[in-house]
């Protein structure tokens, strides 16, 4: 379980260069790549109309987050989601600029690719997030958004878009003042926040929300 980056810890993240991941070493201005101000879109499996609703939040460096998206989440999804019950969205928490630099890619692939981008990322999570280097931890997550068929150059201008980060940022920032959450995994469930837990009580948790709907 991992705690929530704090206001000015992202800010100080930011101003360190956390949108700047083609070469590290540079420190542009945050921006320099984002020519209009950038929107966040929720990335959600599932039916619009289904009674229950689950927000995940998530890190991609948080290794309690890759446990629950390898062993508890596939048969979430098969029990709850494939099968009209559960509408389900992730939305991405940030711990340090590693986090932020996953999410610009996963979110480069648009919404059909991102969820197989997100498991691509935790089922690696021990080899990219554990890079000697920073620059070997970009190059990790470059190299996945190549393997999940993005294009070397709109890759570029995903991993260089400073406004949509800042939109990012802003976005998990209102998140957290919302929803109250601060570790990961957590999750909202019809509004409700719940912390990381095993299947049966996802079980008892959402059979009683879908009994309750009907």
């Amino acid at each position: 379980m991992k705690r929530i980056l704090t206001t000015v810890a992202l800010a100080a993240t930011i101003a360190a260069g956390g949108s700047w991941v083609l070469n590290p070493t540079a420190q542009p201005p945050i921006g320099a790549a984002g020519a209009q101000e950038a929107t966040v879109t929720d990335m959600t499996l599932g039916q619009a109309d289904a009674p229950v609703e689950i927000i995940e939040y998530g890190s991609f460096t948080c290794p309690h987050c890759a446990t629950f998206e390898q062993e508890v989440f596939p048969q979430l999804k098969e029990d709850y989601i494939d099968t009209g019950k559960v509408k389900f969205t992730f939305r991405e928490a940030y711990f340090n600029k590693y986090d932020m630099w996953a999410s610009l890619m996963a979110r480069c692939g648009g919404e059909m690719k991102y969820f197989g981008i997100v498991d691509m990322i935790y089922e690696t999570q021990n080899e990219w997030a554990r890079q000697s280097t920073e620059a070997g931890v970009a190059d990790a997550i470059r190299k996945m958004g190549l393997q999940a068929g993005i294009g070397q150059e709109q890759l570029d201008a995903c991993m260089q878009d400073g406004e949509t980060l800042k939109a990012l940022v802003g976005w998990y920032q209102q998140n957290v003042e919302e929803d109250g959450f601060n570790s990961t995994p957590s999750f909202m469930i019809d509004g409700e926040l719940h912390t990381n837990m095993p299947y049966d009580e996802f079980v008892e948790i959402l059979d009683e929300r879908v009994e309750a709907a009907q």
